[in-house]
């Protein structure tokens, strides 16, 4: 349990048993002292029912007592225990009115109408006092001032229900920021099981698609007698295959935010996959993101060209502008036919790269080139 629930908790047993428990005691004392302590017995015993019965109609939780009936409730309260106040002085029953002005303080929605109201309950009983001395003289009363202190514990009511409603909006904004925490972990949770699931496809997808598509290259030149060349397909596919193993421990550490080497990275690309690579302007540093996302980009278009244009004349070109990178990669029209691949496309890989793009700022597209071939074009804030 927290500290606001648990100081909730205690607030809450305080109003709901102590000051019932008190009034009770107050009635059960004043009741076994009747008619001892009291003045004027035939006025003071109807009082002290009507005192009693809205003291604890008051107290219990009533569903129905709200609003206009709670405040008519605690106004007949508050005045009948004022003028009680002088007829029963000598018992517990004094403890009512006194009672009366804490509890109109603590339940009273408006400050100001439980103001009032115990104003009006300290003035009923000053007079009553000064009138049942006159009625009484041999009978010893308080001063009438004193009876003015019955109003007094409205403020300890009001300061207390002030308090019970600073621990609630306590707890309520305790509540919402765990709230809005775990939503904001669970996002980040999403966002980086998202991240992962690119590293993946393009770690993975582009290394095995170079692998089934040499293997493929292997098996076709086999079954034509070109030895030779299948063997050398398989060399190649298991130099892609060396080559992932190296790519997967720097996507590993690309994950823990270490830098890349742009352009060395992309030059190693471009050589393994036989493509023209160029750079325009002057090199110029690039966030850790931002390069990751570039050679990605780079592996997934020269692997998507691979499948679907074999053949291809394909370059790769880096741009540096301003405060921007920009990558292209081109393909012209595929100039031999299309070996079997492993498993059709599902689309993945255009959408990682849309969402890597999207996340750092930039924009990707990829279109249709007017050489009949395709063009992919990724730009990202550096």
């Amino acid at each position: 349990m927290t500290r606001f629930e648990t100081t909730a908790v205690e607030s809450r047993f305080r109003e709901g048993l102590v000051l019932p428990f008190l009034v009770l005691v107050s009635i059960a004392v004043t009741v076994v002292r009747w008619p001892g302590g009291v003045v004027l017995p035939a006025v003071a015993l109807p009082l002290f029912v009507l005192v009693s019965i809205t003291a604890v109609g008051v107290l219990l939780p009533w569903r129905w007592l709200t609003g206009r009936r709670l405040l008519v409730a605690m106004t007949a309260y508050m005045l009948l225990g004022a003028l009680l106040l002088p007829l029963a002085h000598a018992t517990t029953a004094v403890l009512l009115p006194y009672s009366a002005a804490a509890t109109a303080g603590g339940v009273l929605v408006s400050r100001k109408a439980a103001t009032w109201l115990a104003a009006a309950g300290a003035l009923v009983a000053a007079c009553a006092t000064l009138v049942v001395g006159h009625l009484a003289p041999a009978t010893p009363q308080w001063p009438w001032w004193i009876a003015l202190t019955v109003g007094l514990p409205v403020y300890g009511g009001i300061a207390n229900r002030a308090r019970l409603d600073a621990l609630r909006n306590a707890r309520r904004a305790a509540e919402e920021a765990l709230r809005a925490s775990e939503s904001e972990a669970r996002e980040a949770a999403l966002l980086e099981r998202g991240r992962i699931a690119r590293e993946i496809h393009d770690v993975l997808g582009h290394s095995l698609s170079g692998i089934a598509l040499q293997l493929d290259m292997a098996d076709a030149l086999r079954g034509n007698g070109c030895d030779e060349e299948a063997a050398a397909a398989v060399r190649r596919a298991r130099a892609l295959a060396v080559d992932s193993i190296s790519e997967t421990r720097r996507a590993v550490h690309a994950l823990r935010e270490s830098t890349l080497p742009l352009p060395e990275t992309l030059g190693r690309l471009a050589e393994h996959n036989a493509v023209d690579f160029a750079i325009d302007g002057e090199v110029a540093p690039v966030g850790v993101e931002a390069a990751h996302t570039v050679v990605r980009v780079a592996q997934e278009a020269l692997t998507n060209t691979a499948k679907h244009a074999p053949g291809a004349p394909r370059t790769l070109r880096l741009a540096f502008v301003d405060d921007r990178v920009t990558l292209t990669v081109h393909n012209g029209p595929a100039t031999a036919e299309r070996g079997g691949e492993p498993a059709g496309g599902t689309g993945v890989g255009l959408v990682g790269m849309r969402e890597r793009a999207a996340l750092l700022g930039g924009t990707l597209k990829a279109e249709p080139a007017q050489d009949g071939g395709w063009t992919v074009e990724l730009e990202l804030p550096r």
